[in-house]
């Protein structure tokens, strides 16, 4: 596993020069100088969370004002899908910044954004990205995740697990579904004979989540799974409630 150290320095000068020759290939009129130049500006006391940031705002700075023209051109750079069971600092760490300028800039735009984030997790994660339009639109993205949590793509299977998580690492606590969880158990009873094991781990962090804010709830959800006879529900309790017991 790579240290936060390590981690930060993807998130450079390095990226910026990366990012400006992807970009310059889908839109000829991005100022990669200008970009490059405002991130060796400010980068470097920052940790890697902030410099995702930094490059999301400058690249909003020197991309079209249109948000859907804006997101199109980043789409476009995005490559082919990744074919493995990968997280986020594999070698699509460079798409964060695309993750980041969607939940910062696309959040009135609900469709085109839903269509870049689905993208997106196909290649590194959506799961930050999708979390602001949880907290605006609770049902309409619920309707979303339960659209991922049946496709045949286990990216997105795994995002409507992900994203929906009280408890994300690197995020903000997702209070609008703590007390009435049954949005998301209805996301979670979809994944819970997933045979992907990256999707499975990404079911059981969320039933260990909940456990840690609505205890009850979760320990009935885990109870009612523990008497499948599915070996991959089976599996989800297990890893679940490896250090909580119920």
């Amino acid at each position: 596993m790579k240290t936060e150290k390590e981690i930060t320095r993807y998130f450079g000068l390095n990226l910026a020069e990366l990012l400006s020759e992807k970009i310059k290939f889908a839109y000829h009129d991005f100022n990669e100088k200008a970009y490059i130049q405002a991130i060796a500006e400010q980068v470097s006391e920052l940790g890697y969370t902030q410099r995702i940031e930094l490059h999301a705002k400058e690249l909003f700075k020197y991309l079209p004002e249109d948000y859907e023209r804006s997101i199109n051109i980043l789409t476009q750079i995005l490559g082919p899908e990744n074919p493995n069971e990968t997280g986020m600092f594999s070698s699509y760490y460079w798409i964060m910044p695309i993750g980041k300028y969607v939940e910062l800039y696309g959040l009135n735009e609900f469709d085109v954004s839903m269509r870049a984030i689905s993208e997106i997790t196909k290649r590194n994660t959506g799961e930050y990205a999708i979390r602001p339009f949880l907290r605006k639109y609770p049902d309409k993205t619920i309707e979303q995740l339960l659209t991922w949590a049946k496709s045949n793509n286990f990216h997105l299977r795994r995002l409507a697990s992900e994203g929906s998580r009280p408890k994300l690492p690197w995020a903000s606590k997702l209070d609008v579904f703590i007390q009435n969880p049954e949005p998301v158990f209805s996301i979670l009873n979809i994944l819970k004979e997933e045979s992907v094991k990256f999707v499975q781990k990404s079911v059981a962090n969320n039933t260990t989540d909940y456990l840690k804010v609505n205890y009850e709830a979760a320990r009935a959800l885990l109870l009612d799974w523990s008497e499948s006879s599915d070996k991959n529900t089976r599996w989800i309790v297990k890893r679940a409630t490896r250090k909580i017991k119920i």
